[in-house]
């Protein structure tokens, strides 16, 4: 029989996001994602765009639905297998989450926890580590600031190292949030074009949350368009006509709009390993 993943990478299959005060932040939501597509989410702020995209790693827990994925064991994602789908998906974050006093290339190697278990996580890293590192470092322009204090880089190459953390994990599936909300306009699309690249040079499945709608159109294979916790919008590109894209931003009265509930992004998620761990791999 021709399995159901045998076409996408990635299946979400009536996920829903319903907090404890009643409030739903995701509706009911089916996608299929294929393998090597550059996915965008796009909408306003709100919009159910941040609790989709950590939905499918679970960092937020989808309270109704499922999350499948091609090559997991069991193929559907589950408190059992959740650490081996982290293993294989990487995140890049809005507001960078590297540790200032540490180095370029010990937030890189940070990367690597996932595949670590928690005593070897309190070994040094070994020399392997250390030129996978400087590997994806490289890739991403930086290896002359490899041992660079992380909280002297701009903007943009601190976001660019967070790429390269999400690389050294070695995934088939990366997740980025609002990865370029915090930059001006034309570091922001040399961020995307480096993300962009190397996912197609890799073949990884990309599912990337933006606001801006230039780059959406710029970077994106495909544009899935949210409003109050619902798709309205799944499509190439050229099909977002400027009544879909005025929809996707309209204000609503106070009663209609729904509270948003999209994760907070202030502070790092770092303390120790472990928590590292779970903060950094999907």
């Amino acid at each position: 029989m021709k399995s159901a993943l045998s076409d996408s990478h990635l299946s979400l299959r009536n996920v829903t996001v319903t907090y404890p005060d009643g409030h739903t932040a995701l509706e009911p939501t089916s996608l299929e994602v294929k393998q090597g597509g550059f996915l965008v989410l796009l909408g306003a702020s709100g919009a159910g765009k941040s609790t989709l995209l950590r939905s499918i790693n679970d960092l937020v827990r989808p309270t109704a639905g499922q999350v499948s994925v091609a090559g997991l064991s069991g193929g559907i994602v589950t408190r059992r297998n959740l650490l081996e789908h982290r293993r294989h998906c990487a995140m890049v974050f809005q507001q960078h989450h590297l540790i200032g006093r540490q180095s370029v290339l010990a937030n890189v190697l940070m990367g690597k926890l996932s595949s670590r278990g928690s005593l070897a996580s309190l070994w040094p890293w070994s020399k392997s580590d250390k030129l996978d590192a400087l590997a994806a470092i490289d890739r991403v322009g930086l290896l002359d600031k490899a041992m660079a204090r992380a909280d002297t880089l701009s903007g943009g190459q601190q976001q660019r190292i967070g790429i390269a953390r999400a690389l050294v994990q070695k995934p088939r599936l990366l997740l980025a949030d609002e990865p370029v909300a915090s930059l001006d306009p034309a570091t922001g699309q040399s961020v995307l074009t480096l993300l962009h690249d190397i996912c197609k040079d890799d073949q990884l499945t990309a599912i990337v949350s933006l606001h801006q709608v230039n780059f959406a159109r710029m970077f994106a294979d495909r544009i899935v368009g949210l409003r109050q916790g619902r798709v309205v919008f799944d499509g190439a590109p050229a099909q977002l006509t400027e009544e879909v894209q005025a929809s996707l931003y309209a204000r609503s009265s106070p009663a209609d709009s729904p509270r948003s509930f999209e994760p907070a992004h202030e502070g790092s998620p770092f303390g120790s390993p472990v928590q590292a761990k779970e903060s950094l791999s999907c």
